[in-house]
């Protein structure tokens, strides 16, 4: 039976999808992570130039 089990092969190519769709949502997320702090710093500098402007 433990020979059988580990001949099956038929589960493998739905774990290869799922660690694939893992590895890409982590990219993805630590893309808009990296993009939302960079956004912020956009709309800082310019809140701080408005403000030195309106001084």
């Amino acid at each position: 039976m433990l020979k059988r089990f580990l001949a099956d092969r038929s589960g493998s190519t739905a774990i290869e999808y799922a660690l694939i769709a893992g590895l890409i949502s982590v990219g993805i997320l630590v893309g808009v992570g990296q993009t939302g702090t960079a956004v912020r710093g956009l709309f800082t500098r310019v809140g701080d130039d408005m403000n030195a402007i309106g001084q």
